[in-house]
């Protein structure tokens, strides 16, 4: 008897993902599945005592390097139990900041703390870029394995990054790069490629000085109960907050204002549990990016994002407002975006889904409810799996559900798809979304089991999308 249901217990692993899976047939659903998330995901509680950086011996004038005094002040917090390390008004410049177990930065009304230029003040650690393992400058906040830890308060986080300083690294004109002065990031990001698909051990692929490859701002990495909430956050050298193989992410009232290259507002990075709300951003590249690695690394690893809440956000300049990918290898599961807000004419898409058959993975389970957008460029839904080069790892995107959207002043597409017709995307669902200012219905490609209910574009019933 023991044989036969150990028997059944390995067959019932065996069955592929595929067969277990169900789409949506109703908004409960999911939102069921949301309030359920909602009591999974908690704030992190931290010892009522505070540590004052000026008491190990900061200067906040905007000048003096407080980096050892940032230090000096975390690792005695979190060696006597934790608390807050409070930052007063003040402007207290700094190298990178390293976040240990039960601390909470605060940033007191008032404080900045600015980050310096200088690339010799980050050292060199374990980290992702553009979702490839590496050793790499730490982000100006970093983490390791750490647990409990907060950046909070009504403070400014100033990544001090402009055309002279960082963002020229990435190679392009428009943000300061010309022949006459040293740094690029371009053969550094081939030859990390190059490591990646070498399967190089990532320990071994070392950069830092003399490669250009530009730090992320906030990276708690391998970590769990990470909190962020009130602060401004400006000027990143890249992607602003990028938790990375994280559990339990809360982040709430921030307000995200940096248009650099790659100034990614928020990319969870094959997290699970993260809820983001109330929160503004205004950036250079996509305001939230759902990822979860890059091609090998992203498919080796084999961690999805996953239970991803994002409510009540307003999104004004950036490529995309709600993306998932494009470094989305290890696929993500249970997407829900609810109550945003989006409005500006530098706005591409509302909802983008980009990823490729060089990354593969299974992209399901996405939720957009409830969302007011103004103005964008290319499309309101747009799914994408010709991103960047092609594999042979063939992605899937299905179970998407889009319901109650409003669109004031449309851009070029209602919807638009590209996707392969051995992989359509699959159990798309449209729901009461009233667009208007738009160019073109839709241009669709490859698309199973397409739902559309009290769908209208410039007034007119949207009733199918056909190739």
């Amino acid at each position: 008897m023991k044989k036969y249901v150990l028997f059944i217990f390995v067959f019932l692993l065996s069955i592929p993902a595929s067969a277990q899976y169900k789409p949506w047939t109703s908004s409960k659903q999911p939102l069921k599945e949301i309030k359920a998330l909602k009591k999974q995901i908690k704030k992190p509680e931290f010892r009522k005592v505070d540590y004052l950086i000026t008491d190990f011996g900061a200067v906040g004038d905007g000048k003096t390097k407080n980096t050892e005094a940032f230090k000096k002040a975390i690792e005695k917090c979190s060696a006597e139990g934790g608390g807050r390390v409070v930052v007063p008004n003040g402007i207290f410049l700094t190298g990178a900041i390293y976040l240990e177990s039960n601390v909470n930065l605060h940033l007191s009304d008032g404080s900045t703390i600015l980050f310096s230029q200088d690339s010799n003040d980050y050292p060199i650690v374990f980290t992702r870029w553009e979702g490839m393992e590496c050793m790499n400058y730490s982000s100006l906040i970093y983490a390791y394995e750490e647990e409990n830890i907060a950046v909070t308060g009504k403070g400014t986080l100033d990544g001090n990054s402009d055309n002279d300083n960082w963002w020229f690294w990435c190679g392009a004109t428009k943000y300061g790069y010309n022949t006459s002065r040293p740094g690029r990031q371009n053969p550094a990001r081939a030859k990390l490629h190059e490591y990646m698909a070498e399967r190089k051990p990532a320990r071994e692929r070392i950069f830092g000085d003399g490669y250009y490859l530009r730090p992320n701002f906030v990276q708690p990495y391998k970590s769990k109960n990470f909190y962020m909430a009130d602060v401004l956050v400006k000027n990143s050298p890249m992607w602003n907050l990028n938790p990375v193989l994280c559990e339990n992410v809360l982040i709430e009232r921030v307000k995200v204002i940096s248009h650099g290259p790659n100034n990614d507002g928020f990319d969870p990075e094959a997290c699970k549990n993260v809820w983001i709300k109330d929160s503004y951003f205004d950036t250079g590249d996509d305001c939230i990016a759902i990822k979860s690695g890059r091609d090998e690394d992203g498919r080796d690893i084999g961690r999805p994002a996953e239970n991803h809440i994002i409510e009540n956000c307003e999104m004004k300049d950036g490529h995309g407002g709600v993306v998932i990918g494009s470094e989305i290898a290890g696929g993500a599961r249970n997407i829900y975006a609810i109550g945003n807000v989006m409005d500006s004419k530098n706005l591409d898409r509302a909802l983008r889904i980009k990823t490729s058959s060089s990354r593969g993975g299974t992209i399901e389970n996405v939720f957009f409810y409830n969302t007011k957008v103004g103005a964008y460029k290319e499309a309101a839904v747009r799914f994408n799996m010709h991103y960047e080069k092609p594999g042979n790892h063939i992605p899937t995107i299905r179970n998407i559900w889009v319901e109650n959207l409003q669109v004031e002043k449309g851009g070029k597409y209602a919807v638009l798809s590209d996707a392969y017709e051995s992989s359509p995307v699959t159990d798309f669902t449209m729901i009461n979304a009233k667009m208007t200012g738009v160019q073109i219905p839709y241009k669709v490609d490859f698309l199973k089991n397409v739902t559309l209910k009290n769908v209208t574009v410039n007034g007119q019933p949207l009733t199918e999308l056909k190739p």
